[in-house]
């Protein structure tokens, strides 16, 4: 954990970065990951079965290469948020955010005051390297990178007063709740979504602040990379890995396990 946020810097730069969903919940899966070199790594804490436990772990097997780490807190407690920074976190992505209000709100949870309400207990925290970082309290605020999720019509609304917000980096569309939100769930690739996280790309772009969004679709992430966007995650783990493992299943004429009944187990 080297001083500084290279991931934030990168933004403020202007550095498309390319970026990979760890959905796994997985330390040893992650870094795998980490060796194709990707920017950052999104742990996601949102909708994959993470802890507090476990992405630490995962941070932990991160830490010796190039990409950086994004951890997705579930949402936006300002005391959960408060765990993810200490365990090490410097980026932040939060979802569901529709406000300026949420974000500013957001803001205050990821800085120490008197900028904000972060509790402070770094002397006991990985993220001091428990006390080794002497002057960590003094820089956190500027080390802390806030990535804040539009995924829904009204948070599409309200973009520009969000992107307005001092303190949040980068905003984050999410294709699949804004779909849902547009009455298209499920179809994130339809038509009037796709120009809408286009518009909103170029929206978050014209404001300063950095535009990201997440695909699987490779010449849709090069699209709105063209379009201005600045973080994008190009792939998911689970994805890839199902992916794979089917298609080489099916070199051998073999199909989808049979299931005594639907659902999970």
């Amino acid at each position: 954990m080297n001083s500084g946020n290279p991931f934030k810097a990168a933004l403020a730069r202007g550095a498309p970065q390319i970026g990979l969903w760890l959905s796994m919940a997985q330390p040893y899966s992650a870094e795998i990951c980490a060796t194709a070199g990707f920017d950052w790594l999104l742990i996601d804490g949102e909708h994959a079965p993470n802890d507090v436990r476990s992405m630490l772990a995962q941070l932990q097997a991160l830490a010796p290469y190039r990409g950086q780490p994004v951890l997705r807190s579930v949402d936006g407690d300002p005391a959960r948020i408060k765990q993810l920074l200490d365990i090490g976190a410097q980026t932040l992505l939060v979802p569901m955010v529709d406000t300026a209000e949420q974000a500013r709100a957001l803001v205050a949870a990821t800085r120490y005051p008197p900028q904000g309400i972060r509790g402070v207990g770094a002397a006991i925290a990985r993220v001091s390297r428990w006390g080794e970082r002497a002057d960590y309290v003094d820089v956190a605020n500027d080390e802390v990178c806030l990535l804040v999720q539009a995924e829904t019509v009204t948070a599409l609304k309200n973009l520009e007063a969000i992107c307005d917000v001092d303190g949040v980096d980068g905003v984050f569309i999410g294709p699949a709740d804004l779909a849902a939100s547009m009455g298209h769930r499920g179809k994130p690739n339809h038509p009037e979504v796709q120009a809408a996280i286009e518009d909103a790309i170029k929206r978050i772009s014209a404001s300063g602040k950095a535009a990201g969004t997440l695909t699987g679709d490779v010449a849709a992430a090069r699209r709105y990379l063209a379009l201005g966007a600045r973080f994008v995650a190009v792939g998911i783990d689970v994805t890839l890995l199902a992916t794979a493992v089917r298609q080489r299943a099916a070199e051998f004429g073999l199909g989808p396990a049979p299931l005594a009944r639907s659902g999970p187990y």
